[in-house]
């Protein structure tokens, strides 16, 4: 549910602050200076995300532990991947497909919502799931920020336990070796499934583009 909600606040603005990067600003420092943050922050501990979420969303805004605050802690650790994924998948598409929207009285919004976004949609969906990825196992991050509880959340102002999280608990306390190893068997194939289904439509849509 966590990564769910980071990606529903985090793909939007990763795939806008790319576009707006590649297509709609020139190389300046500050450019440079916007990538080499996202280049670093894709680099940064979970621990500190998690810290930095718990301070400013749990404490500062008083959002206490729930599913809004993990869902935007997560969110902010993923976003820098999804940005630079993003980024160069648009740079890998071909500049004459851009000077031939152009020629036919596209405009630039028109140019990357028609030419550019489908051809490079396969890198942009691989970026999407390499963020799952890293969201659902995320154990860290959530525990300071969503917390641990077993009951169902009400709303989005509730707490929660995440698969990573139950798995963790059980294995380092010691409750139940059995019901951790289920938990993690249960969270492994999940992922894989999910990269499975992703892996297929993508391939799907590399088969459509190519066909055009």
């Amino acid at each position: 549910m966590l990564g769910l909600v980071a990606l529903l606040i985090a793909t939007p603005l990763g795939i806008g602050s790319a576009i707006y990067l590649t297509e709609y600003t020139h190389e300046t420092l500050l450019t440079r200076a916007i990538r080499f943050g996202t280049e670093s922050l894709a680099g940064v501990p979970s621990i500190i995300f998690g810290l930095f979420g718990f301070i400013f969303f749990v404490t500062y805004l008083q959002m206490g532990w729930s599913i809004l605050a993990g869902g935007l802690t997560l969110a902010l650790m993923v976003l820098p991947t999804i940005i630079r994924t993003t980024e160069e998948a648009i740079r890998t598409v071909p500049q004459s497909y851009r000077n031939v929207s152009y020629s036919l009285g596209a405009t630039r919004w028109q140019m990357v919502t028609t030419a550019v976004l489908p051809s490079a949609l396969p890198g942009i969906v691989t970026g999407i799931i390499l963020a799952f990825g890293r969201a659902v196992s995320e154990t860290a991050a959530v525990i300071f920020t969503a917390g641990t509880a077993l009951n169902l959340p009400k709303s989005a102002f509730s707490p929660v336990r995440t698969m990573a999280v139950h798995f963790y608990i059980l294995a380092v306390e010691g409750i139940s070796l059995e019901k951790a190893y289920a938990t993690g068997t249960v969270l492994i194939l999940t992922v894989l499934i999910i990269n499975v289904v992703a892996s297929s439509l993508i391939t799907r849509l590399v088969r459509k583009q190519v066909r055009r």
